[in-house]
């Protein structure tokens, strides 16, 4: 909850990736506000009002996620509407012409967005998602220590390029809209 809270305010990008991480955490334990208590808050050098506020978070998430039918995977709706501002930002930006450099990031990024999708990547979901789901995929890899290639390295390196072009505009946007 600490973690996000400052993410969100911070990393619009950052944050949807550690609440993807916060719902595979949830899932692999099970969904038991008990183990996660027991086995991952209890880990932090939290106060015990900490620890208390963290499990009211955990708790209302898995809550969030049994209701919204997300227990086994997906996202929750909270983060698909995060996901979809960046979406629609990320078509705003690519229809004006006062971005050039987000659009030249952008077709840089473009072919690895293809063959993403290509390789089965969820053909439903948004460019932005796509992107996001490839540097969540690459942080499994580094957190597991497995190699990643210099292909998927250079990939990963354009992407990030764009999504944090992307969360520059979407702090902008939120501070004083931009113009389109």
């Amino acid at each position: 909850m600490f973690i996000a809270h400052e993410l969100r305010k911070k990393n619009i990008a950052e944050y949807l990736l550690y609440m993807w991480q916060v719902e595979d955490t949830i899932r692999a334990f099970g969904c038991s506000l008990s183990r996660i208590r027991r086995e991952y808050i209890d880990r932090f050098d939290y106060t015990d009002e900490q620890k208390e506020e963290e499990a009211d978070w955990f708790g209302n998430l898995i809550r969030m996620m049994n209701q919204e039918g997300c227990r086994e995977k997906g996202h929750l709706q909270i983060n698909k509407v995060t996901m979809q501002q960046l979406e629609e930002l990320h078509a705003q930006l690519l229809q004006s012409t006062r971005y050039p450099f987000y659009n030249s990031a952008y077709y840089k990024v473009l072919p690895f967005i293809v063959e993403l999708r290509h390789r089965g990547a969820d053909k439903d979901e948004g460019e932005v998602e796509t992107c996001l789901n490839s540097l969540y995929g690459v942080m499994m890899l580094r957190l597991r220590k497995k190699p990643i290639s210099p292909d998927t390295e250079h990939a990963v390196k354009e992407i990030s390029t764009l999504v944090g072009m992307l969360n520059d505009y979407y702090m902008k946007d939120r501070e004083e809209p931009l113009e389109f």
